[in-house]
């Protein structure tokens, strides 16, 4: 496969992911309030980490201790992302929600400008001031007075940005597979771990349970695995620029399968985040200030050196995230 090709297999695989987090949201909607958040998550992330691990027992074996470290930090900070996020949805609208949780596309190149001195294209920020506007137009009915769940939900915002800035820099450190299952082993302890105070009370009701199972099988298994391999092939702005389609995806899901209307805002702000990915898509390469860190942010994608559990591959972007899906 070439890189361009590969470049464009990523890009489709990067909008099948969204597509699946965009459909979450009505059901997980639904059974956060049935069940606490911390437990729905912990229950979710265990089925999901305990499934691939038993699949490659064998290749987890072989990590070496800096490995596990690498794959359980961020889990642990995309388990915390998961938390704050859906604990704010219980204390604000869904719309609201979207829309906060959405400024991740602006906090992703603000995080590598501060940290990494990049220096990203006008037209790359062009394009992320015209994502901006159309989340704020397709998701944005009022943030009120800017109370607990707006908060949270921001922090979480905050964390999934920085979430895609850190995979980037460390993804290359083992293969895909390792890293998705290393990560969502994090992210169940993580959820594990702060669900203890309150004790787990699961409910019976089999609409949670499918939830659950939808969350932790599709939403959780399968998207990390796309996503993680997707996103060693684009750039971390490129790749939250794509992610804007998940606001579309999820109107889209609540108007066929949650009795939803299509409004003119929800056609207006699915059109600029349109423009805004093809805008983004045509951006070019970012630049920055330090050779050293160039590596993490272009669009050339100069090869990574192969290893023995590390097959050769194009280095590029890594953002796993089951990312707005509360």
């Amino acid at each position: 496969m070439t890189r361009g090709s590969r470049a464009t297999t990523a890009t489709l695989g990067i909008l099948v992911v969204t597509a699946i987090w965009g459909s979450t949201f009505f059901i997980i909607k639904d059974a956060v309030d049935k069940i606490d958040p911390i437990d729905f998550l912990a229950v979710r992330f265990a089925i999901g980490a305990a499934i691939p691990a038993l699949v490659f027992h064998r290749r987890l074996l072989r990590l070496t201790p800096q490995q596990w470290q690498v794959g359980l930090a961020l889990g642990g900070l995309y388990g915390l992302a998961q938390i704050v996020q859906t604990v704010g949805l219980q204390h604000t609208d869904a719309s609201v929600s979207g829309f906060i949780t959405g400024t991740y596309v602006v906090l992703t190149p603000i995080i590598l400008w501060i940290a990494f001195k990049a220096r990203l294209t006008r037209m790359t920020w062009a394009a992320v001031g015209i994502a901006v506007l159309g989340l704020a137009v397709l998701s944005l009915s009022g943030v009120g007075s800017g109370g607990v769940g707006e908060s949270l939900t921001l922090v979480g915002a905050t964390l999934y940005a920085l979430h895609i800035v850190m995979l980037d820099r460390w993804s290359r450190t083992m293969d895909a597979v390792s890293l998705t299952v290393t990560q969502l082993i994090g992210v169940a302890v993580t959820c594990s771990f702060l669900g203890l105070p309150g004790a787990y009370r699961i409910p019976s009701d089999p609409t949670v349970w499918a939830a659950i199972l939808y969350t932790a099988v599709v939403a959780g298994i399968v998207t990390m695995l796309i996503q993680t391999w997707a996103q060693r092939h684009v750039t971390p702005t490129r790749v939250a620029l794509m992610m804007t389609f998940e606001p579309v995806f999820a109107s889209a899901f609540a108007v066929a399968l949650g009795g939803e209307t299509l409004t003119a805002r929800l056609i207006l702000g699915g059109s600029l985040i349109l423009l805004a990915t093809f805008v983004g898509l045509r951006a070019g390469r970012a630049d920055t200030t330090n050779p050293d860190l160039l590596e993490h942010i272009t669009t050339e994608h100069p090869p990574a050196p192969p290893g023995p559990d590390h097959p050769h591959h194009p280095t590029g972007s890594s953002t796993t995230r089951d990312r707005s899906t509360p």
